[in-house]
């Protein structure tokens, strides 16, 4: 089957309010504008999904929908199955022996678990950006040609798509005058825009990105996520991050995962609440949620 085709173009206490306040500062001046409450287009759906590992069950019972170009943000404690999750969104699961996925994770209505399904084309189309930058033994030109060259592109459509996305990500003023200088002599921050550049150099619609500021000073972080907000006018983001400072400063929408146990006292990941990242931080649903935001425990 073929994947559509993209179209680019319970409230907190006083106290604990108060304490979301100081982590939503940023918001107001530097956050993304509040989006509705209500997801007028989406462009992934999960509907019942558990995430098993063998016989063990990571993840249970998930309904998340991700709105079109949009940042959504996965926070929580560890362990709690966020970054399983969020390589659901695009198979990466599958390479891992014995994981498998129950439930339906679609794009653009399509279920992508499907038998029918391609997913190598899911990866194209869902592209990742990992925790730490891990850019191929290439030169910067080869790191970014990589994907379109095994697609087919001719070197002067490869010259015009490095180019394209090193500008946008922000990395093309930086390397412009050595391409052929290898990846890895490139420092951390600059590795990690190499690799969202290699990311969107194949023209994905959605970018996953599992904790891309972890090993980055806050120099490097901060054009991460300036970066991320550029991006989103373009593609749909989602992050998994543990501060929930960068949560709220480049998020739309924040989902709230916890772990739990079990009758049998087996640990496993749940998502406790979504919504617009504002509402999530400062009058959430569940008391879950506040503890976590309030620092009460994580």
């Amino acid at each position: 089957m073929l994947l559509p085709e993209q179209t680019k173009e319970k409230p907190m206490t006083t106290a604990e309010i108060g304490t979301s306040e100081q982590v939503l500062r940023v918001v107001d001046g530097f956050g993304r504008p509040r989006p509705s409450e209500r997801i007028e287009e989406s462009v992934m759906q999960m509907r019942g999904v558990q995430v098993f590992y063998g016989d063990y069950q990571a993840v249970r019972d998930v309904d998340l929908t991700i709105a079109r170009r949009e940042i959504t943000a996965f926070i929580g404690p560890s362990g709690c199955g966020k970054s399983t999750l969020l390589r659901s969104f695009n198979r990466m699961n599958d390479l891992i022996p014995g994981a498998r996925v129950v439930g339906e994770v679609s794009y653009h209505g399509i279920d992508i678990y499907g038998h029918d399904v391609d997913p190598i084309e899911v990866r194209r189309r869902v592209g990742m950006v990992f925790q730490k930058p891990n850019p191929f033994p290439k030169s910067i030109y080869d790191n970014i040609a990589y994907g379109p060259r095994v697609l087919g592109y001719t070197k002067k459509e490869l010259d015009d798509i490095v180019e394209q996305s090193l500008v946008r990500a922000a990395l093309w003023d930086e390397v412009k005058d050595k391409l052929d200088t290898g990846g890895m002599a490139l420092s951390g921050g600059q590795q990690q825009r190499l690799c969202i550049a290699r990311c969107i150099a194949v023209n994905p619609d959605v970018i996953l990105m599992d904790e891309p500021c972890a090993s980055l000073d806050p120099i490097a972080t901060s054009k991460i996520e300036d970066l991320m907000h550029e991006l989103a006018r373009e593609y749909t983001i989602v992050i998994v991050t543990h501060n929930m400072q960068q949560a709220a400063r480049v998020s739309d929408r924040t989902a709230f995962f916890t772990a739990e146990l079990d009758e049998q006292g087996v640990r496993y990941g749940r998502l406790v609440e979504a919504g617009p990242t504002r509402d999530i931080f400062m009058t959430p649903q569940d008391q879950r949620t506040a503890d976590y935001i309030s620092g009460r425990f994580g």
